[in-house]
């Protein structure tokens, strides 16, 4: 049987899937790669109308966003069965939200998020939303459940600020976590005040930041209207979908591969010494829903 060319399209879109896995596993020997029988599901959705013309998100929307998503993930009929499937009643919830100024978790999803709390029975009093001051707040320190959600943006020291490194603020000094390009991050995951609670990570894609030079660098043209939430049980998973998209759009923005720097090497880190989850899109389940034009992935 003579096999069949491949087109020079399909070999385009193959190399550069192959320079997204390279960038994002660094070459690492297969035998350190996590279990390749476990998988994780994704949800991406999107909506192009949920960031309105003057930048402010549409509340509504990207509530019906997430309430999508959840159904989605769960496999359960309803709203409400979904957040049952999720939470418990008698729960401490702490949502662990991002407040960087310039990109900051929107509040219209942190309030969303705390409503569906409460409709299923979880006591207002018992419900905390914070960033910094997680490890002395009096919710988050009987806390039985968490949230996780954060915007998507690059990082200078750990090449992006996703899920695993939201949790950074649950150590006494952050900066310990700064070394080798933040590479032990899943650690944190791992301390008797975070292990086993985290029920939902929320990445916020709907304006990422792609690209930055220098800490706390940020500038508008290096965002764009992506207008998506990436939503799963599974937080490696979930970053290393958000990393394919960003470094997708890297490439369409500067016209050729620009890996990102320093390279995210926290996420692949976090499945094969940590065992947190799985960094291998091969393993990943990606649902999409919503609005697909231009998604990158």
């Amino acid at each position: 049987m003579v096999a069949k060319p491949i087109s020079r399209r399909k070999l385009l879109k193959d190399s550069a899937k192959a320079a997204v896995a390279g960038a994002l596993f660094m070459n690492w020997p297969a035998g350190l790669m996590g279990n390749e029988n476990n998988r994780s599901k994704v949800v991406l959705i999107r909506n192009h109308r949920v960031v309105k013309e003057n930048g402010e998100t549409d509340g509504e929307i990207i509530n019906r966003m997430l309430d999508e998503a959840v159904v989605e993930l769960t496999g359960r009929p309803t709203v409400r069965d979904a957040w049952l499937q999720i939470l418990r009643p008698d729960d401490v919830l702490g949502i662990k939200t991002n407040v960087w100024a310039r990109l900051r978790t929107p509040v219209e999803l942190e309030q969303g998020i705390r409503r569906h709390a409460m409709d299923i029975g979880i006591r207002e009093e018992d419900i905390g939303i914070l960033d910094r001051g997680v490890i002395n707040d009096p919710v988050f320190k009987r806390a039985t459940a968490l949230i996780n959600v954060r915007p998507m943006r690059t990082h200078a020291w750990s090449g992006v600020g996703t899920l695993i490194k939201n949790y950074i603020m649950f150590t006494r000094r952050p900066s310990d976590m700064h070394p080798d390009s933040c590479a032990d991050l899943a650690s944190v995951w791992f301390y008797p005040q975070v292990k086993g609670k985290t029920r939902l990570n929320i990445l916020v894609m709907l304006t990422p930041l792609f690209h930055g030079v220098g800490p706390h660098h940020f500038n508008r043209k290096y965002t764009w209207n992506y207008g998506g939430l990436l939503v799963g049980f599974d937080p490696v998973a979930v970053d290393a979908t958000g990393v394919r998209i960003i470094q997708a759009k890297r490439r369409e923005y500067f016209g050729e591969e620009r890996p990102i720097n320093p390279p995210p090497k926290h996420i692949m880190v976090a499945d094969t010494k940590f065992g947190l989850g799985t960094a291998d899109p091969a393993r990943i389940d990606l649902v999409r829903l919503g609005y697909q034009e231009n998604a990158l992935i």
